[in-house]
């Protein structure tokens, strides 16, 4: 059988990681979304539902592009990129938000509730909740609300009550901390769709296996391109559910070297970067085992990135597994290398990155250089409509 049949066990471990470690009040709520999942995932009807949404109103299958200007530019290896940013909502996050939507609707839920770092999970939730007719409540730290100002406002055209986070670091693991105390109250009738494969079992499956729709057409997608599979896949990591979604497709295929991105942000300082797996050490985060970035205390660290969905101190359990094993081979990028695989791509290929996907196309120009005659296939996860206004102010136009 293959790894995905296989991975993670029925308590929801890859390897030493996951599992579900809840306050006893959360236990049968969390054991009812198991149950539906398991039963739903199997359905022939919630299936034909979820492939309609998908084709008519998400538009995909999203396309693979290949990018000749940025691998003339580089030299080396070819790289091409998976279009996630051509998503309905211009992200990855709607491959699940619509499928927890659907989940919730056949649970009798009546609401959606969620953290979001840069608001692409908060607007794909509220565009689900908009579709299915249901609630929606978004917890979003007040740091990624003022650079993040776009999605606030999309977030609130399509319905959503968008709740501010001032504790603590007031960004996306604040959002979670919020957003936990809010649904304890409300379990009974909504839904905490958390936006990664992070978080208690069954989440880090359950978004996985939503997101795998990625890995899937990307690679029939490249096997009709090229005739072959990629050299390299590569994808950034924050909580990881993009790269998740694309690595699923490749996981089989050991010939296909895997490179999960992590931000490095300024420095190699604790405090000024969110490399997770690069700098951190096993712990627990918000109910599930992982490798987690701590401070002197042993508590989850402040982490900074240019990326407010990258800025994370844990990961995804299976991302730890996969390190462990050595599946997946994780490097990091840093603010400034970002920033200009941001502005190289916009002004080379016509495509205005996500600064969470630019942190990926910053590894596939540093690494192309180094792999002559190879191909690099990278997730585009998003597009940075979302980011305009604060890289411009912030660093300007580029050179």
């Amino acid at each position: 059988m293959g790894y995905l049949k296989t991975t993670p066990n029925k308590d929801g471990f890859f390897g030493n990681y996951g599992g579900a470690e809840l306050p006893p009040p959360l236990v049968p709520h969390f054991k009812e979304i198991t149950a539906a999942y398991e039963r739903l995932s199997k359905s022939a009807d919630f299936i034909a539902e979820l492939r309609y949404i998908r084709k008519h109103f998400q538009g995909r299958p999203t396309p693979v592009s290949y990018l000749k200007n940025l691998s003339d530019l580089c030299g080396g290896a070819r790289i091409y990129a998976k279009r996630e940013d051509l998503n309905h909502t211009g992200a990855h996050k709607l491959n699940h938000c619509m499928a927890e939507g659907l989940l919730a609707k056949y649970m009798g839920k009546t609401k959606l509730m969620a953290e979001t770092g840069a608001g692409q999970h908060g607007v794909a939730l509220a565009t689900a909740a908009a579709y299915f007719g249901l609630e929606c409540e978004i917890h979003m730290g007040e740091i990624d609300i003022a650079k993040e100002a776009p999605n606030v406002t999309r977030m609130k055209l399509l319905g959503a009550t968008v709740v501010p986070v001032g504790f603590g670091g007031r960004s996306l693991k604040e959002a979670v901390d919020s957003c936990f105390q809010s649904y304890v109250a409300q379990a009974d009738t909504a839904l905490f769709a958390i936006g990664s494969v992070v978080g208690p079992h069954p989440f880090p499956r359950m978004v996985r296996d939503f997101q795998h729709v990625i890995g899937v057409e990307a690679r029939e997608q490249f096997l009709e391109m090229t005739g072959e599979l990629p050299d390299m896949v590569a994808a950034c990591v924050g909580g990881g559910s993009n790269a998740m979604g694309l690595f699923s497709g490749f996981i089989d295929d050991e010939d296909v070297a895997l490179y999960g991105v992590e931000p490095l942000g300024t420095s190699s300082k604790l405090g000024d970067h969110a490399a997770t797996i690069t700098y951190g050490e096993d712990g627990d985060i918000h109910g599930f085992r992982t490798i987690v970035l701590k401070d002197a205390e042993g508590n989850p660290a402040p982490v900074h990135t240019v990326a407010s969905g990258l800025d994370y101190p844990g990961v995804g359990p299976e991302h730890a597994h996969l390190h462990r094993t050595g599946r997946v081979t994780y490097t990091a990028a840093g603010d400034k290398e970002a920033l200009d695989a941001f502005y190289k791509l916009s002004r080379h290929e016509g495509i205005i990155p996500a600064l969470e996907s630019a942190h990926a196309v910053a590894f596939a120009i540093r690494e192309a250089k180094n792999n002559p005659g190879k191909s690099i296939l990278l997730n585009l996860s998003g597009r940075g409509d979302k980011d305009i206004d604060y890289v411009t102010e912030t660093y300007g136009f580029g050179e």
